[in-house]
C-alpha cells in the first residue's frame, strides 16, 4: 500500500513559478514510477509528467516542456514537480501517480498508475 501526499499548489501570476512535491508512504516507492497529472472541471484527468524508477528518465507531455521540472528522491520518498512560466491554461488541480511495479508501455495512461494522491490546486491568473 502506497498513499500519496501533495502540497505546494497554490494562487499565482502568470510568469511565476510554484514547486509541487508529493510524500509518500511504504516501502516500494523506489520500485515504483512517478508521475503528475492534471484535471480541470468537466475534463478527463491529463498526464502532465513521468519519472522512471532511478529518476534517471523522465517523460512530458508537449505543453510544459521546457517549463516544468520532475525529478525524486528515493531517500526521502519524495517526487516533485517544478513549474516555471506558468500560464493560465495550467490552473487545474494537480495530482501525483505512483506507478505498478512491473514495467508498462502506457506511462501517460491514468490506469496505469496503482496509486493517488488527493490533488493539490494551482490556480494561475493572468
Amino acid at each position: 500500500q502506497v498513499q500519496l501526499v501533495e502540497s505546494g499548489g497554490g494562487l499565482v501570476q502568470a510568469g511565476a513559478s510554484l514547486r509541487l512535491s508529493c510524500s509518500a508512504s511504504g516501502r516500494t516507492f523506489s520500485q515504483r514510477p512517478m508521475g503528475w497529472f492534471r484535471q480541470t472541471p468537466g475534463k478527463e484527468r491529463e498526464f502532465v509528467a513521468r519519472i522512471s524508477r532511478s529518476g534517471g528518465l523522465s517523460l512530458y507531455t508537449d505543453s510544459v516542456k521546457g517549463r516544468f521540472t520532475i525529478s525524486r528522491d528515493n531517500a526521502k520518498n519524495t517526487v516533485s514537480l517544478q513549474m516555471n512560466n506558468l500560464k493560465y491554461e495550467d490552473t487545474a488541480v494537480y495530482f501525483c501517480a505512483a506507478g505498478g511495479l512491473v514495467s508498462t508501455a502506457k506511462p501517460r495512461n491514468s490506469s496505469d498508475y496503482e496509486y493517488w494522491g488527493q490533488g493539490t490546486q494551482v490556480t494561475v491568473s493572468i
